[in-house]
């Protein structure tokens, strides 16, 4: 299959009779129902998304070495980038806890658990980082959100996930959630999941997100990386905050 045609079979534009099945299954179904029921070694060929390479390299010492390694089959030609995540930001002026992050579930069939998460997903052809990260918001939660144009970090760094596995790397892009927006209340929200796609959106107050997952952990969700290092980085910052300001000596 073409990278053409597999990019197409990734995204499709969606009837409406199945955009409304869609937003059924998302509330009737929950990632918690699903589970694993057998696994075994993928012909060669068959795969879609990804191919298993096998590199030969020259170590530091002059000596030829292999290794195993993971690519994506979905990057596009004229992009650098093979997907974002989105730091969604829920700002209520009506709420006394303050902001929050919008998180998911959803079952990872890998991992054989449900994974709490941030919505994310791959760049399509054209498109920056920034503008994947709107995109995906609507399409995987139903939410509008636009970009911090005062945040430094808006846009991320080039984040390789394992780079001693895969050449697999990510953006996490900060979008702001404005939550008085009429579009943004409960019961206005549209989604537009794939077909397969079974996601239960939440939120956890940022000022208290490290207790939290911890608590989702114990009741055996796989936390997602780049949400645990987000949160570990929140952490960090509280607790050396004294540190980080001292002047030195």
């Amino acid at each position: 299959m073409t990278l053409a045609l597999l990019r197409v079979s990734r995204r499709h534009k969606l009837s409406p009779c199945f955009f409304a099945l869609s937003k059924m299954a998302a509330s009737t179904y929950s990632p918690q129902a699903a589970k694993v029921t057998s696994v075994e070694a993928m012909p060669e060929g068959e795969s879609k998304w990804i191919t298993l390479k096998k590199i030969t390299y020259r170590d530091p010492a002059g000596k030829q070495r292999l290794w195993e390694s993971a690519e994506r089959l979905t990057r596009p030609e004229n992009s650098e980038v093979d997907a974002v995540g989105v730091v969604a930001v829920l700002n209520d002026p009506k709420s006394s806890k303050g902001p929050s992050l919008l998180l998911q579930k959803q079952f990872r069939p890998a991992v054989n658990k449900v994974a709490i998460e941030v919505p994310s997903g791959l760049i399509d052809e054209g498109e920056d980082p920034k503008t994947t990260a709107i995109r995906e918001l609507k399409e995987e939660t139903g939410y509008i959100g636009t970009i911090p144009q005062d945040a430094k970090a808006a846009e991320g760094f080039l984040m390789f996930n394992d780079p001693g596995f895969c050449n697999t790397n990510t953006k996490m892009v900060v979008v702001e959630v404005d939550m008085s927006d009429p579009r943004n209340q409960e019961g206005n929200l549209e989604p537009e999941l794939e077909e397969g796609e079974y996601i239960e959106t939440f939120s956890l107050p940022l000022d208290n997100m490290w207790n939290e997952l911890g608590e989702l952990e114990k009741q055996g969700y796989a936390i997602d990386a780049r949400v645990g290092t987000l949160a570990q980085g929140m952490e960090m910052a509280r607790n050396w905050k004294e540190v980080l300001n001292r002047s030195p000596a």
